[in-house]
């Protein structure tokens, strides 16, 4: 615990908004200086123009299994907002605690137990990128790692409502439209009637958007438009803005019928929507079935199959390595919250549990057709 908790406080002393270079060097410096001796790190372009490069540490063992330890050192907080970290009790609060420098912090401890295991790898990949919070361009490392056997992601974890360590192998696609207004400015006193209001059809177009929220319906759709920019002086008719809406959907399908409910114009100005960012969802769960029940015999409890709504970069291996499992980070809560923290006393239970799926999966993989297929 000591090695995770000493991760942990150095990341997150320092805070690394998504797109700061210079504080994404640091981090990445503190996670190198983490690595095992013998593991081999290459820096690679990072997803985003203007970013600094990720992280991709390896090594070698002699077993069979593939494995790729996945997670990012960016947050959503601007460096004003920043929190370092504040304990209380078993509740460490700070910055990227849980999401997902807590996670990052264990996932360095799982690979130093494994380096002293090389017989439960053929390759272990930790990949940590540096752009996760705030994506827009694709994503740029799935074909390099597409013959792995499995996609282990440390982003938050969690308990069942009866105490049950759970799992992420389910999650939504998520996307990001940008809605933009083009209206016509007038002297909100003189002349009001002269202008078309670029605010009050970007309103609209919010409104519409938002009736189509149903998350408990059969696409699974959450519409929740987030962000609204127009108007300049108190006194003009704004001309112009802009509305940013958050999707998400059991598939990315069912965003075109959101893009589709946004009318072409309102109020006089014209509305122009843009899918910016779409990520893919992840449904992993009878791929995982076995992996997760031999994990939970050698643990000697339950582990739980789990969805979330929220995205993951394992959402994007999943498609092509089956045995993806996410959320196997620290429980905590409040992520992207001032008040985020993260569940001291989880680190050595996730650990524990991230263990016990790689000291099972060879055993997994020797009874897996799929996977003897693919290497063929």
């Amino acid at each position: 615990m000591g090695e995770m908790e000493q991760a942990l406080e150095a990341l997150v002393a320092i805070s690394s908004p998504s797109g700061d270079i210079e504080a994404a060097e640091r981090t990445v410096s503190v996670c190198e200086g983490r690595l095992p001796p013998e593991a081999a790190v290459e820096r690679l372009q990072c997803s985003s123009p203007g970013h600094a490069q990720d992280l991709l540490a390896r090594l070698a063992g002699s077993g069979r299994a593939r494995i790729l330890l996945l997670g990012h050192l960016d947050t959503v907080f601007a460096h004003g907002d920043h929190v370092e970290l504040q304990r209380d009790g078993q509740r460490w609060r700070g910055s990227g605690t849980v999401d997902m420098k807590g996670g990052v912090a264990l996932a360095l401890a799982l690979m130093g137990w494994l380096a002293a295991r090389p017989e439960l790898f053929a390759e272990l990949a930790l990949l940590l990128v540096v752009d996760e919070e705030w994506r827009l361009a694709p994503f740029a490392h799935v074909t390099r790692f597409e013959a792995f056997d499995a996609c282990l992601c440390f982003e938050a974890g969690e308990q069942s409502e009866t105490g049950e360590e759970r799992v992420i192998v389910r999650r939504k696609a998520a996307g990001t439209l940008e809605v933009t207004a083009r209206g016509r400015a007038a002297h909100a006193g003189s002349n009001p009637d002269s202008g078309a209001n670029a605010l009050l059809a970007l309103a609209d177009a919010a409104t519409a958007a938002a009736a189509l929220h149903d998350p408990g319906g059969p696409a699974g759709l959450s519409v929740v438009p987030s962000r609204i920019a127009s108007g300049g002086a108190i006194n003009v008719v704004p001309a112009d803005g802009t509305l940013m809406v958050d999707v998400r959907a059991n598939s990315e399908a069912a965003f075109g019928e959101v893009i589709r409910a946004i009318p072409a114009s309102s109020h006089g100005a014209a509305l122009d929507v843009q899918l910016i960012r779409s990520w893919p969802g992840m449904d992993s769960r009878a791929a995982c079935a076995e992996l997760l029940g031999a994990a939970s015999r050698r643990l000697g409890r339950p582990v739980l199959a789990g969805s979330r709504g929220g995205a993951s970069d394992a959402s994007h291996f999943a498609g092509s390595i089956e045995l993806t499992i996410d959320g196997l980070g620290p429980r905590g809560g409040r992520a992207h919250a001032p008040e985020e923290y993260v569940n001291a006393r989880s680190f050595p239970e996730r650990l524990e549990l991230a263990m016990a799926l790689c000291e099972v999966m060879p055993g997994v993989l020797n009874r897996s057709p799929g996977a003897a297929a693919a290497r063929t």
